[in-house]
């Protein structure tokens, strides 16, 4: 469900000089051919510890849902 939230890219110099330099969640510095991810939800880049930790809790939610047969938890 959650996995057409991010956008899987490459940390290329322009991406680095002109959009960002820094994960939006954690502030570590992103470096040139990193794996970065584009959060479409927030509009932000992420570094890939923080992608994850949010798969995760995008994820528990979901689960949660189909769980209790709830639309709102």
């Amino acid at each position: 469900m959650s996995e057409n939230c991010f956008l899987k890219q490459e940390a290329t110099l322009d991406i680095i000089s002109n959009v960002v330099s820094f994960c939006a969640e954690c502030y570590q510095s992103v470096s040139e051919n990193e794996t970065i991810f584009y959060d479409m939800k927030s509009f932000r880049y992420l570094c890939v510890s923080c992608q994850q930790n949010i798969q995760l809790k995008i994820d528990e939610k979901s689960d949660n849902i189909d769980d209790n047969n709830q639309l709102f938890v």
